[in-house]
């Protein structure tokens, strides 16, 4: 077996590796940066709300194109109108606290999810131990959110939506380390679909710790 060629392999799985992990973290920082532009906007501007619906439909519509975009560059445009939605639809949720004396609920808000995401992604890129088992949790997850929200919106119970909150938190956290340490060990190679899922998370994260820490304040 010819070693040379086993090192090469190795160091060019390395580069690839580390070059997906830069584009993800360039363009999570960009549409991070153009979501608090639009919801910054959606906020000075009292833009309305969406209807739930239409942001369901528009959310996983523009990740499905995403996703079947990843690709080629429509997938860059199609990951700014993602963001973009969804930093339109933090306009009026920010609004809904400020009005109601949450400034600082938001300010901790977005600390929290800052410190949440960088202290995850620090142990998902320094650990040793395989997250791969994370992966069934958020299958068998992800279901179970489904139904809870589908059974919020008929129940409209506080404190199902705060179980929602707490369990939203749990799922975005698990989805970050799996999707960091996927990039890292090679399982992941496509910065457009790494970027989606942590932007989401981070989102989702966002999201939760304003429901909880507001508790029933909306």
């Amino acid at each position: 077996m010819d070693t040379r060629s086993i090192y090469t392999g190795t160091q060019s799985a390395a580069r690839d590796t580390n070059k997906v992990l830069r584009n993800t973290y360039m363009l999570l920082s960009l549409t991070l940066g153009f979501s608090a532009v639009v919801a910054g906007v959606a906020t000075v501007m009292n833009m309305p709300p969406l209807h739930w619906a239409i942001f369901l439909v528009g959310v996983y519509g523009l990740m499905f194109l995403t996703e079947k975009n990843r690709d080629n560059g429509m997938g860059l445009v199609f990951t700014f109108a993602l963001t973009g939605l969804m930093g339109y639809s933090l306009g009026p949720i920010i609004n809904m606290y400020m009005n109601n004396g949450g400034g600082e609920i938001v300010m901790t808000a977005l600390g929290g999810t800052a410190l949440t995401f960088f202290g995850l992604s620090a142990y998902a890129l320094t650990t040793k131990r395989d997250l791969s088992f994370i992966g069934g949790m958020l299958f068998v997850g992800f279901w179970v959110l489904l139904v809870a929200m589908v059974a919020n919106i008929f129940l409209q119970m506080s404190a199902l939506s705060l179980a929602l909150s707490a369990m939203f938190m749990l799922f975005s956290s698990g989805a970050i380390l799996l999707t960091t340490q996927q990039i890292v060990r090679g399982g992941e190679t496509n910065y457009i679909s790494a970027t989606v899922t942590l932007y989401v998370s981070i989102y989702n994260i966002f999201l939760s710790l304003l429901s909880l820490l507001g508790g029933n304040r909306n």
